[in-house]
């Protein structure tokens, strides 16, 4: 059995943006109780982090990280057609994950306690983006 979905999701800027209830929600759909559950993003400048969940000051430390690591307005870049975020935005999406894999137990993710499923939005201005939700199992 198997149930493949895009979400279409408004992203209002950078941020980690917790998706993890939607990607549960084709899980659901799914029928699949025992199986995999692939989230891929199809984009260059946002990405997928599995992160804590509990404490907001994870998230704003890894943000921070991302910020000491690729600094928007970079003289060293050369590739802005779209703004300072421009090359910020694709090595911070190159660090990180297009997809992840998660198993599915009893109907369900099987995410650790504090888990919870991110898109990491690179860019500073508000953009639409797409996760492909494929579930398959049994």
């Amino acid at each position: 059995m198997q149930r493949q979905e895009r979400l279409e999701l408004r992203m209002p800027g950078r941020g980690l943006h917790e998706v993890t209830a939607s990607v549960s929600a084709v899980v659901t759909r799914s029928g699949v109780t025992t199986g995999l559950c692939v989230v891929f993003c199809p984009h260059t400048s946002a990405s997928l982090l599995l992160q804590e969940n509990a404490d907001p000051s994870a998230r704003a430390d890894l943000l921070a990280f991302f910020a000491r690591l690729a600094p928007d307005g970079d003289p060293r870049y050369s590739h802005d057609a779209e703004g300072d975020d421009d090359m910020a935005a694709h090595l911070r999406g190159a660090v990180t994950r297009s997809s992840e894999t998660i198993p599915v137990a009893g109907g369900r993710l099987a995410l650790g306690t504090w888990q919870g499923i991110y898109l990491a939005e690179h860019r500073t201005s508000p953009h639409r983006r797409s996760l492909v939700v494929h579930v398959f199992g049994e």
